[in-house]
């Protein structure tokens, strides 16, 4: 799966090549990664330690420029919904950028159907010959981006790569991936389409900035896709970078605000803690589907076994990062296979759940930020006709996180409003 190793990935004889590590007074440079190091020269192996868990690059590899005279046929998407009138304008101003070869920061609220409003340049570019790359830093972003992707374009040839993907590397002019991925190809797409680009673990990363920055050809063009643009993604944009804004869901309803519910011992599921967690919970659950977001793997165990004893006439689960049945279970909930799904930021973002409620145990913990909270407030009432999930933030203190993401939302639902005048 790896485009950048000889001994990996067959290639044909117009493939061109470039050292691996160039040897650069007394250090080496990574030409993958942009890593400068020293190494022992007497070493029977020189290799770039800081990209080596994506397979190690030697001083004898080359790297592959892939090819850029395939061809494919023209395509229709084959998607039958329609924008709305906002989605429409933002579809046609990054139509308008694409073709101008311009960067682009799509920023728009949760569930404003950033995905749909790709489809027509994801078209022109394909029916100009081109790449196109769909990134996220969250696999299960991609896992749910590739199944909507295929079917609006059956007919291009499309790929899906992600660390524990079972099918190989190919070329295709459809790629959907994680964005550590892209440190495998250099110079190979005509557009770039990153998803939540405000992310864990892609920002603040410098390998995977640098991967992204050298996976788009000369001339090609980046979108950036983001609910939630911190000030690092800002800075990162270079000064022609279009900013288009969406400030409204693509059914017009506002974002739900969250509850906040003040608890005094979250760290310990007993006693008063427990009772208010069953009783939200078997209000909520007997509405509903409600994931139940925990700040660590060892909360979300606990509280597992806690709500399975507490709630026996209720269907729960728990998913995170490192279970091993994740992308099973996933796609259990959205089957509507159970009641309750505790879990952990893993799908803070970019997963959609019909009919909703979220309860954040915890707020208050460092692992929310102001991003992460809006975030997971933005499962909630994301499609369909009825709006009855609700939002609740349980803490033993309101941080700077929890008061900014209800303010952001409060401020999103105004500009919304503002909009429709």
């Amino acid at each position: 799966m790896q485009e950048g190793k000889v001994h990996v990935v067959p290639f044909d004889k117009a493939c061109e090549m470039r050292r691996a590590l160039q040897e650069i007074q007394g250090n080496f440079h990574c030409q993958r990664c942009n890593f400068l190091f020293k190494f022992p020269k007497d070493h029977p192996m020189i290799y770039c330690p800081n990209c080596a868990r994506y397979g190690k690059v030697t001083i004898q590899d080359g790297l592959m420029v892939t090819p850029s005279d395939q061809s494919f046929q023209s395509l229709t998407c084959q998607w039958e919904g329609t924008l709305t009138k906002a989605q429409e304008q933002v579809a046609d101003a990054l139509l308008i950028g694409v073709k101008q070869k311009q960067d682009q920061l799509v920023w728009a609220v949760t569930g404003a159907g950033k995905t749909e409003m790709m489809f027509p340049i994801i078209e022109y570019s394909l029916n100009q010959g081109g790449r196109v790359v769909i990134a996220s830093p969250r696999i299960d972003v991609c896992l749910e981006l590739f199944p909507r992707l295929s079917t609006a374009f059956p007919q291009a040839d499309s790929l899906l790569l992600y660390g524990k993907a079972t099918e190989k590397y190919r070329y295709t002019n459809l790629t959907i991936c994680t964005t550590h991925q892209l440190i495998h190809f250099y110079h190979a797409f005509d557009l770039l389409i990153l998803d939540e680009a405000d992310a864990f673990p892609y920002e603040g990363d410098p390998l995977l900035l640098f991967a992204q920055q050298q996976a788009i050809k000369p001339g090609g063009v980046r979108i950036f896709l983001s609910a939630t643009p911190s000030k690092l993604l800002l800075s990162e944009l270079s000064k022609t970078t279009q900013i288009l804004t969406l400030p409204r869901r693509f059914h017009g309803r506002k974002l739900p605000v969250p509850r906040l519910y003040f608890d005094r011992d979250w760290q310990q599921i007993k006693g008063m803690t427990r009772r208010k967690l069953i009783r939200l919970l078997d209000h909520l659950a007997k509405k509903q589907f409600t994931l139940v977001f925990c700040p660590s793997i060892a909360l979300v165990e606990q509280v597992f076994q806690v709500l399975h004893q507490a709630l026996p006439n209720f269907q729960i689960e728990r998913v995170h990062a490192n279970e091993s049945l994740r992308q099973e279970i996933v796609t259990k909930a959205r089957q509507k296979a159970y009641h309750i799904l505790v879990t952990t930021t893993i799908l803070e973002r970019g997963v959609t759940f019909d009919a909703v409620s979220v309860v954040v145990l915890a707020a208050d913990h460092s692992v929310y930020s102001k991003s992460a909270l809006v975030q997971i407030a933005g499962r909630v009432d994301r499609k369909g006709n009825i709006a009855c999930g609700e939002v609740w933030f349980l803490h033993r203190r309101k941080t700077a996180a929890i008061k900014k993401a209800c303010t952001e939302i409060k401020r999103m639902n105004q500009l919304a409003k503002d909009d429709e005048v």
